[in-house]
């Protein structure tokens, strides 16, 4: 694995390592050793999946606020995406900022997303399928807490004409309406 600090403190870009042959690759999606090396969370409780039928599909920005605040790994096994995050510390000096990167099948690529930071997606591709490690359990009773996809403030430049979104993420808050409860750690 080939670890490497994104612009947004805290957030990190994983590129694995796959052993390749004629039959395909083995790759290892993740060491506990490896993530402890570099001072990453590694007490995973839940896995979760998501499955878009459609490229221009976007979701988020979601995120899960204190106590339940969640560390995320979140790779792609089927498609491509553009995968976006943005800082929501407080006394970050990134506070407000967001970073992104391309996520597929194809560039075995992971991004380590600290508590604080919404995320979110646009897929590139029909039939994307992401897969999310989480160090918190999902909290029902927070579902609808993120920011619009759309918001002026940020003003994320994704990458599609014709957004699919869902209506939950047409009705989240804007950045300018939020009061953060993140600090750094």
């Amino acid at each position: 694995m080939n670890i490497r600090p994104l612009k947004l403190n805290g957030a990190y870009e994983i590129d694995l390592d796959p052993h390749s042959d004629a039959r395909g690759y083995f790759v290892r999606t993740f060491d506990v050793e490896i993530f402890r090396s570099h001072g990453l969370a590694n007490a995973w409780k839940q896995e979760s999946e998501s499955l878009s039928l459609q490229s221009g599909t976007i979701r988020g920005l979601h995120f899960q606020v204190p106590p339940q605040a969640e560390t995320k790994l979140v790779r792609v096994t089927a498609g491509e995406i553009w995968d976006v995050l943005v800082d929501l510390r407080r006394d970050s000096e990134t506070y407000g900022q967001w970073d992104a990167l391309v996520l597929s099948s194809g560039n075995l690529r992971m991004v380590y997303i600290p508590p604080g930071f919404a995320h979110g997606f646009c897929t590139l591709t029909d039939m994307a399928v992401v897969q999310y490690k989480m160090d918190a359990y999902f909290a029902p009773v927070q579902k609808m807490v993120g920011l619009r996809w759309d918001d002026e403030t940020l003003a994320i430049p994704w990458p599609t004409k014709t957004p699919i979104v869902s209506e939950k993420d047409r009705m989240l808050s804007s950045f300018k309406t939020f009061v953060s409860p993140f600090v750094m750690g």
